[in-house]
């Protein structure tokens, strides 16, 4: 089921109100006023020309420990839904942890908030109660007036042809849905990892990152179930203490 609001500050926070949501239930803007977007960033979405949506997702007995498995597979499903709007020969890539990337443009930011609750069968373990995925994707916006670096849109791609967002954003939902079905029936972190780090940013060369101790050249060299990043510096990063230079 999709909720369509005309505007709202967040659809997260407006989901997150929704307490007994069921699994698959979406809330889109045409119009988002606070959208938030990793590391505290806003999200510049012109009305009307974009998706600004969030999902609710309720993973069966997911221990916080996996959450990264959520991200890996909610970002992979849609990358794929982006290609399908692309030309033949361009295709998306990922931006650890979960930034969609064309070449070196971002056309989708992704922010997804767990709320845990306790195991059930009082083992005093945490599982994770529900995961709301926060979606934007820039769709028909042509101009972008924020201070993002690296902003693109489909429409910059496909010569020009807008796109019917309605169809696209139930396109969108029902490929994060059936991934995370398949995998939730047959979970394998190692080759949800292997097929998520085909698909990333900076994995061969030498690119421009910083941490706390200033610039330096790298490449991926693996991303651990857990999220992880290890570049070839040799040092191994947790999110937010290593930044990608992308338009540096």
């Amino acid at each position: 089921m999709i909720r369509f609001l005309d505007s709202c500050a967040s659809t997260s926070s407006e989901l997150a109100l929704c307490d007994d949501a069921p699994h698959g239930f979406v809330v889109a803007a045409r119009s988002q006023t606070a959208g938030r977007g990793q590391r505290g960033n806003s999200w510049e979405a012109e009305p009307g020309k974009n998706l600004t949506f969030s999902i609710l997702l309720r993973p069966r007995s997911l221990h916080p420990a996996r959450q990264f498995e959520l991200s890996m597979v909610v970002s992979l499903a849609i990358a794929d839904a982006i290609d399908k709007l692309l030309p033949a020969g361009l295709r998306t890539i990922v931006k650890w942890p979960n930034d969609i990337y064309v070449g070196l443009e971002k056309i989708c930011g992704i922010l997804i908030e767990n709320k845990l609750s306790p195991a059930p069968g009082g083992t005093g373990g945490m599982v994770i109660e529900r995961s709301i995925a926060g979606i934007g994707i820039n769709v028909n916006q042509k101009v972008f007036l924020s201070d993002a670096p690296n902003p693109t849109s489909v429409i910059l791609h496909n010569g020009g042809a807008e796109t019917s967002l309605e169809p696209f954003l139930a396109d969108v939902c029902r490929n994060i849905l059936e991934y995370w079905s398949a995998y939730e029936a047959a979970p394998d972190a190692e080759v949800l990892r292997q097929h998520y780090f085909s698909r990333l940013l900076w994995t061969s060369g030498e690119h421009r990152f910083a941490d706390k101790d200033g610039r330096f050249t790298a490449h991926i060299v693996s991303v651990a179930s857990d999220g992880m990043l290890t570049l070839s510096n040799g040092r191994t990063y947790a999110f937010k203490e290593v930044s990608f230079l992308v338009s540096d």
